[in-house]
């Protein structure tokens, strides 16, 4: 029996914030929209982790809007929803796989946002996809994840480079970088540490392994992936703002869009630092990671996805 459907994974990601947003604009419209209640619209949009930027912009939009009609709940979410495809538009991008060879992916993130998993998954639709892809242990803070990575890269079918725990990260990456070349790999994806309690150590670490790179290929690393949980909530913008001063973040992935999320902080991080999205997860399959619809994803955040708009 199979499972649900993408779609359906989809929509169970984005319910906690479809559901909230629904729930706080309910009886707002119905006629014309004055300050009071545009207010209360806005505070409903923060409410619902779509972040203040965009909620600002959905005020103005509206108050414009129904200067020449009334407005009912429903063309508020259709309003709501249009203006959530602007923002994901801008930033849902695939991942570019045509950079030097081996290509290098620094991989960072939070322990527990799904980092490693994630890296499996890309992994596996990047060598279905016939690239030749080599994965490095470099979180070795934690046997665990150099344990999870190595069963993951049996399991997909991929090299790995991999050490002991507490080991030395960047003289890791540096081994695996040789042997990618050696190999004639297209893609080295390199996992990473996630403490963020000591900045200034996660900061020199992550400069080490930049600087050994470097010296192999002075490109290297070609992208500097973040994986984000959406279940944290607004505590993931917090984290991309870490991570964009301590790594230079080229693009994200986030992940854990079941349930429990609180899936509208994709759109205030798509607002507030506009790097890429290239994926989604909502599951923990291979093929529960991949890119997104921004049409799709905006009309399920307003609640609108089985509405047209006239």
């Amino acid at each position: 029996m199979s499972g649900p459907s993408w779609r359906e994974r989809l929509l169970g990601g984005f319910k906690k914030t479809s559901d909230r947003l629904v729930g706080n604009l309910a009886g707002l419209g119905a006629g014309r929209l004055d300050d009071a209640t545009l207010d209360e619209i806005e505070e409903a949009l923060i409410a619902s982790d779509l972040g203040p930027a965009t909620a600002a912009r959905i005020r103005a939009r509206l108050a414009d809007e129904q200067v020449e009609r009334g407005m009912e709940e429903l063309g508020i979410r259709l309003v709501v929803a249009e203006e959530i495809e602007k923002v994901l538009a801008k930033v849902a991008k695939p991942l570019i796989t045509d950079k030097a060879r081996p290509q290098v992916m620094l991989v960072i993130g939070v322990n527990g946002s799904g980092k490693t998993t994630t890296i499996a998954k890309l992994a596996a639709i990047l060598k279905d996809q016939g690239l030749k892809v080599m994965v490095a242990a470099g979180d070795t803070f934690r046997a665990a994840a150099i344990g999870q990575l190595r069963t993951w890269a049996e399991r997909i079918g991929v090299p790995i480079v991999a050490g002991a725990e507490g080991g030395d990260a960047a003289g890791l990456a540096h081994e695996a970088l040789k042997r990618a070349e050696a190999e004639g790999i297209d893609l080295l994806i390199v996992d990473t540490a996630g403490r963020l309690q000591n900045k200034r150590e996660l900061m020199d670490e992550l400069a080490k392994i930049r600087r050994v790179l470097g010296r192999i290929d002075p490109e290297a690393p070609h992208d500097v992936l973040l994986v984000l949980d959406a279940t944290t909530g607004q505590n993931a913008l917090n984290q991309i703002a870490v991570f964009k001063e301590v790594a230079g973040v080229t693009g994200m992935v986030m992940t854990k869009l079941d349930g429990t999320a609180r899936g509208g902080v994709l759109v205030a991080a798509a607002e507030q630092y506009g790097l890429p999205i290239h994926a989604i997860g909502v599951g923990e399959k291979v093929d529960d990671l991949r890119g997104f619809d921004p049409n799709e994803v905006a009309r399920i955040i307003a609640g609108v996805a089985a509405f047209n708009r006239g």
